[in-house]
């Protein structure tokens, strides 16, 4: 099974894609998260195939998300708390 995918990245927030089917578009994305989304900007299409390797997962996954859901909304990995406190403390001292 080969499905071309579309890429949006999310404006209000940073790396995270909204993966959708080229064929079907944004037609299965619920109106509620395309409403918490902000702009989406089209960042790539990519040829998804069961054995495709992706960053954060692998073809066989997305393609059934995309079957089951009509999309799939990758987020980022959460921080290390460590990690977040600095990141935080850091952008209350720069505000």
């Amino acid at each position: 099974m080969k499905v071309l995918c579309d890429v949006y990245r999310l404006a209000k927030k940073v790396d995270a894609y909204l993966y959708v089917r080229r064929d079907v578009g944004l037609e299965r994305v619920p109106e509620s998260l395309l409403e918490i989304t902000g702009k989406l900007e089209k960042s790539m299409t990519l040829l998804i195939t069961p054995e495709k390797k992706l960053a954060r997962m692998s073809g066989e996954k997305l393609l059934a998300e995309l079957e089951e859901k009509g999309f799939y909304l990758q987020l980022p990995p959460p921080q290390d708390a460590e990690v977040a406190a600095v990141v935080a403390q850091n952008n209350r001292l720069n505000h």
